[in-house]
């Protein structure tokens, strides 16, 4: 499962972070790793990006996105799940819900504090490129 930050770091090219977001969605690309977003992230993404890139840019990037990544829905049951959880953050609550929810082994973020009680592993986008595609991380 791929975090928000992820998808935010590679479409507005936040420096120093861009460079290991991009390398994660080769991986995605390249069927090398299959990774996840959840649906509700696809909201936040379009409503920080539409004020950086516009509204029209935001929409291409968001259905480019989709040829690249699963997109895990959110249904009711994720929601009251992700209620329950100990974590201060519900979008991040509700990240962890879907992510344990299609088996994800990871959770790829910028912000491993907030997961710190999620029940899939959060893990930093340079250390999982490291650990699993050291390959990758050449450049």
């Amino acid at each position: 499962m791929v975090d928000t930050n992820i998808f935010i770091d590679y479409l507005a090219d936040q420096q120093p972070f861009a460079d290991c977001a991009e390398k994660i969605m080769v991986l995605c690309e390249s069927s090398e790793l299959t990774g996840f977003i959840t649906a509700s992230c696809v909201t936040d993404i379009y409503y920080i990006m539409r004020k950086i890139i516009g509204h029209e840019k935001t929409m291409e990037s968001l259905k480019l996105l989709f040829t690249v990544f699963e997109v895990a829905d959110v249904g009711k049951t994720d929601l009251l799940r992700a209620m329950d959880e100990q974590m201060r953050d519900f979008e991040d609550a509700l990240v962890a819900v879907c992510a344990k929810r299609v088996k994800a082994e990871h959770i790829i973020t910028r912000n491993i504090g907030d997961f710190k009680k999620s029940p899939v592993s959060p893990v930093l986008p340079e250390d999982f490129i490291s650990r699993f595609f050291p390959d990758a991380d050449g450049e």
